[in-house]
């Protein structure tokens, strides 16, 4: 079945014109202060490190934030990597609070999961496009619409979105529930991104009706631009996020989640990769595989909805200064509704059991 969920505004090219803006507009409005020199950088990163030490703070990171956050988080004994992995870190490591650098519904992610702990974040503005295009008003009303159907939604949404899901998955381990559901005859409601549902609906053939939202960096990234820079590198194997479009995805080497292409640039023979993902992930695969060259996938050039191309705006609110004022006064704290919190536990744990049950890592770009 390849029905879609409606969606605001009405149409897609409408809605990537909407959203473009909306990132413009709110960067605007919003500016990330930037570190101008190299002694004050370094200031930060030992400032932070010795507030995180005092507060028995642990700091986590995405694999998009900036390099600098990601080594401060290695550096300081706290972790790199995605969303549910950084929660579920958060969660079982000792001390009292989780910093989290990256977006708000990892923040909320982390509280869902460590009620106890108190979770920071560099800036509460920075949040997720498709978080934003899946508002739980409408999402709520649209499965209202389909009570036959089994709500999946991915792990880029709010809170209350993940509450009214039946499962929550990340991109590493979708593939297998979703299979799991259709062995068991079940028609599912699928949101917020399109081209990842797609793609899963194209490897299982099951009856999924997705909701209309992308996420505005991986849309961006274009079959036509993919091969001219394979004809300049014709050795170079094409590595791509399930998030991008699907005449992107016909192109690429492999297809996976964060982790997932991060071990194919590890093992794979080949020395060149061109990446259609956030170009944060280059620390991880430069870090783990020094001798190899990576480069960015081409995206839409003009018409890029990012402040760079490839590269998250919200991640990139997400500073130094930004961390070290958030944990010096104890701001930007995180909190979920613990009625929501506790509803959205339940997709999450089942998820989660279903990993353990299948002895499979839950990890992807979420």
């Amino acid at each position: 079945m390849n029905e879609q969920a409606p969606n605001f505004p009405d149409s897609a090219s409408d809605r990537l014109v909407s959203d473009n803006l909306l990132v413009r507009n709110y960067l605007a409005s919003v500016p990330v202060k930037k570190i101008t020199g190299e002694a004050e950088q370094q200031q930060y990163r030992r400032d932070i490190a010795a507030l995180l030490k005092e507060k028995k703070a642990v700091l986590v990171a995405h694999y998009y934030t900036d390099p600098e956050l990601q080594s401060l988080a290695e550096e300081t004994g706290g972790l790199v990597a995605d969303s549910l992995e950084m929660a579920r870190f958060g969660r079982d490591c000792e001390g009292d609070m989780l910093v989290v650098a990256g977006v708000r519904f990892m923040g909320e992610t982390a509280c869902i999961l460590s009620p106890n702990k108190t979770v920071l974040m560099p800036d509460l503005e920075a949040t997720c496009s498709l978080d934003i295009a899946c508002p739980i008003e409408k999402f709520s009303a649209f499965c209202d619409q389909h009570p036959d159907r089994t709500v999946v939604v991915y792990a880029n949404t709010s809170a209350a979105v993940k509450a009214r899901a039946d499962w929550v998955v990340t991109s590493s381990i979708a593939l297998e529930i979703v299979e799991h559901l259709k062995v068991r005859g079940e028609k599912i409601i699928w949101a917020p991104d399109k081209h990842l549902g797609r793609y899963i609906q194209e490897k299982t053939g099951a009856d999924m009706l997705l909701w209309d939202s992308a996420c505005i960096v991986h849309e961006e990234f274009k079959a036509k631009g993919l091969l001219d820079m394979k004809a300049i590198y014709p050795n170079a194997k094409v590595l791509a996020h399930p998030e991008s479009p699907s005449s992107v995805l016909a192109i690429a080497d492999v297809v996976g989640s964060t982790s997932q292409l991060i071990k194919a640039a590890c093992e794979l023979p080949q020395d060149t990769f061109i990446v259609a993902t956030d170009q944060g992930i280059f620390y991880k695969m430069q870090q783990l595989a020094p001798e190899k060259t990576f480069i960015v996938a081409p995206t839409a050039g003009n018409d890029a909805s990012c402040r760079s191309c490839a590269s998250c705006p919200w991640m990139g609110m997400n500073s130094l200064q930004a961390m070290y004022q958030s944990l010096r006064d104890g701001s930007n704290q995180i909190t979920v509704d613990p009625a929501i919190a506790k509803k959205a536990m339940i997709p999450l744990q089942r998820m989660l059991d279903f990993a353990a049950q299948h002895r499979m890592q839950v990890k992807g770009k979420a």
